[in-house]
């Protein structure tokens, strides 16, 4: 197996194309709990270009009825992400300042429970300041300011790198 480059641009590059419709290679999960993880995952596909076949803990979409948990599933998305010792992305847990555009933030809520996964597009800085803009699906949203989401904590999920066989 080896290592290579996540390519963060072609993986901002799709979440800026779809982040206002539906790719019809994918299905939308909107009516069946939310399509964010998925666009998300689709995302990181689209800059890792490789799945994660293994039944049950991998990381892979064949349709919507053959898919693994961590596709569409935002714990499920984290626990692949920064566990994976196989084929596909793998990650680390990161703070908003060790994100880069490419990488996945998670929203949570009062209870400790994470809600909705966003794909960081573009970070600007001005006098100091860091200001972040992501797309996502569900209530879609294209460079849309993280700062106008309502979430009482964040995880940051940075892709390191990708394995192929």
């Amino acid at each position: 197996m080896r290592e290579t480059e996540y390519n963060r641009a072609k993986a901002v590059q799709y979440a800026e194309k779809w982040a206002l419709s539906r790719n019809p290679e994918f299905y939308d999960f909107a009516d069946l709990g939310g399509d964010c993880t998925a666009f998300a995952s689709q995302s990181v596909y689209a800059g890792s270009g490789v799945m994660n076949y293994t039944p049950t803990f991998g990381w892979y979409y064949i349709d919507a009825n053959d898919k693994s948990p961590s596709w569409s599933g935002v714990d499920y998305f984290y626990n692949f992400m920064t566990t994976n010792e196989g084929v596909g992305p793998f990650a680390e847990e990161r703070g908003l300042e060790g994100l880069t555009p490419g990488d996945i933030i998670q929203l949570g809520n009062e209870e400790g429970r994470f809600y909705h996964s966003l794909v960081l597009t573009m970070v600007r800085s001005l006098r100091g300041r860091r200001t972040y803009y992501v797309c996502a699906h569900n209530n879609d949203a294209y460079q849309r300011r993280l700062d106008t989401y309502d979430y009482a904590m964040l995880r940051g999920i940075h892709i390191i790198a990708v394995r192929k066989e």
